[in-house]
């Protein structure tokens, strides 16, 4: 297997957000802005290539009746340092994903490529699935919360107040049925453009 072509399949061809549907709830939650879907997605990313990358290693040598739990215990170390290093470096970030941090560790993206790849595959593929699926993922929680913090509060990335101040504010954006309208439009949008493919 390329490597690209697993770089780009988690991009791209199987989008955890966009295409599979899974790791809804922090998609959901979290994306009030830009700049915590870019935070939630980087951190997730994070974990997925470093979790990819150990489980790739010991998976021959991890009895199958231990494996989710054995799975589970190298997701959470790296759940707990990526949480350190956020609370040290940005508090403020911390502060705002809260409790979908340290939720990383039974977010069903991480344990899927963890059981369905890295498992089965050797550490290099497995940090390129890492990497891809987790860029995926980022990208997705970036676009649902540029597009919710522009409706909502006329900023992008926290700038443009004053630049889009004519725009009328719809505060249903940034409260929960935003997060679903903005998810359903996005997953339109993008399955229209890859029906040709799929012909």
């Amino acid at each position: 297997m390329n490597p690209a072509k697993v770089l780009k399949n988690g991009i791209l061809d199987d989008n955890p957000t966009f295409v599979q549907v899974i790791g809804m709830c922090p998609t959901l939650a979290v994306t009030t802005s830009a700049i915590n879907g870019i935070g939630m997605g980087l951190s997730t990313t994070a974990v997925l290539i470093c979790s990819n990358f150990v489980i790739s290693l010991i998976r021959k040598f991890v009895p199958d009746q231990i494996r989710i739990p054995a799975f589970i215990v190298v997701i959470a170390s790296f759940v707990t340092i990526v949480q350190m290093i956020l609370k040290a470096f940005v508090p403020s970030l911390d502060k705002s994903l809260g409790l979908f941090i340290p939720l990383i560790v039974v977010n069903c993206i991480i344990l899927a490529r963890a059981e369905a790849f890295a498992s089965k595959n050797n550490p290099l593929l497995s940090i390129f699935d890492g990497i891809g699926m987790g860029l995926g993922f980022t990208v997705a929680l970036t676009a649902i919360g540029i597009v919710r913090e522009f409706l909502g509060n006329g900023t992008v990335f926290g700038f443009g107040a004053d630049l889009f101040e004519f725009l009328p504010k719809t505060l249903i954006m940034i409260l929960a049925p935003g997060a679903f309208f903005t998810l359903a439009f996005l997953m339109i949008i993008i399955n229209i453009i890859r029906k040709p493919k799929s012909k």
